[in-house]
């Protein structure tokens, strides 16, 4: 057995966690270590290396699978992902694998192309459509604004049910390892709303330090990105979701994680109080 297969059981399957070292992937894979399901993590760093844009990598990491959690980075959205799922998915039914999971984006046409791809391939499939995650703003893209005190993005005045990672990995891992949730297209959003500048107001408070949202130009967003030395495909996508996504199309709340795990949604007061507790927003010295 190779060493990016974790398991304490001999089960014959293996689930193949795309982006297992990313935000959702990362906690998917630690729910299945803990059930003791036989896993492998697929990405660049892993001893068995996938790569999206190196196709003769992906052989090596489906050998063996039976089940396959799909995130693309940096999104679906980006040009030419669609492609590059289709051709993955038909690699990966050829080579065995009976159960598909994709997490999509709610409101993206594009991720939604992906989708079907998902559904026609003649497996069982399950997609998660998920909003904006908690989790951007304490261990991803928008950190280090928290940390600044000062969220600026061109984002208007439209609320947003952000949702936690955490509650999409729980959904992901029932999805792959339950019955029951074959041929479901469940949306998942916290239990509430909130603009970019009351968002900023629970972080304050939690971390007991002011960080306000400025809202600034689009032009103005995408050059700060552009010096920062982000890739291309990352500053394309930020302003395709600042122009496109949250544009008031996602302002209303789902069920998908009350359907799937018969609790409701985590709280964005519940995690930013969770956050602030490990300093990772305090601000430095």
């Amino acid at each position: 057995m190779d060493k990016e297969i974790h398991s304490n059981k001999s089960a014959a399957g293996v689930m193949l966690v795309l982006g297992g070292t990313g935000k959702t992937g990362r906690r998917v894979a630690d729910r299945l270590k803990e059930r003791g399901v036989n896993f492998r993590i697929g990405s660049r760093s892993a001893d068995l290396p996938f790569d999206w844009n190196v196709r003769s990598t992906w052989d090596t990491a489906l050998d063996g699978v039976t089940a396959a959690y799909i995130t693309y980075a940096p999104d679906l959205a980006i040009p030419g992902a669609t492609d590059t799922i289709r051709a993955f998915v038909e690699k990966a039914v050829a080579s065995g694998v009976q159960r598909l999971v994709l997490l999509s984006g709610r409101g993206e046409e594009e991720a939604q192309a992906c989708e079907r791809i998902i559904q026609e391939a003649g497996v069982e499939w399950t997609v998660v459509r998920s909003s904006w995650f908690n989790q951007n703003f304490s261990e991803g893209e928008f950190l280090g604004m928290v940390l600044d005190g000062v969220i600026t993005l061109p984002a208007a005045d439209v609320p947003e049910p952000f949702v936690d990672a955490n509650d999409i990995a729980d959904v992901v891992v029932a999805s792959l390892t339950e019955e029951g949730h074959t041929y479901e297209i469940y949306e998942v959003t916290g239990p509430r709303m909130l603009t970019f500048a009351e968002l900023a107001k629970e972080i304050s408070s939690a971390a007991g330090r002011d960080v306000q949202f400025v809202q600034i130009p689009r032009e103005v967003f995408a050059a700060a990105i552009a010096e920062s030395g982000a890739p291309k495909d990352l500053i394309w996508l930020l302003d395709y979701l600042f122009s496109t996504v949250l544009d008031g199309r996602n302002a209303y709340l789902t069920d998908g994680v009350q359907r799937v795990l018969g609790r409701p949604p985590r709280e964005f007061s519940d995690y930013a109080r969770e956050i602030a507790a490990t300093d990772v927003w305090k601000a430095a010295a």
